[in-house]
């Protein structure tokens, strides 16, 4: 059986989050994992022209 989360589950979760980490420690982390996420896209699209001009 699926577990299904509503939006007053998620909010309740977020809460909780928020109170362990902190809003501080919380806008680093998304800033960490948004730069990687980045580096990761003009990785592939450098691999992408590397293969272009061979």
């Amino acid at each position: 059986m699926p577990i299904k989360f509503g939006p007053t589950e998620l909010i309740i979760i977020l809460v909780i989050v928020i109170l362990l980490f902190g809003v501080g420690r919380i806008g680093k982390i998304a800033g960490e994992i948004g730069g990687a996420i980045r580096s990761f896209r003009e990785g592939i699209k450098g691999d992408d022209s590397e293969q272009n001009q061979q």
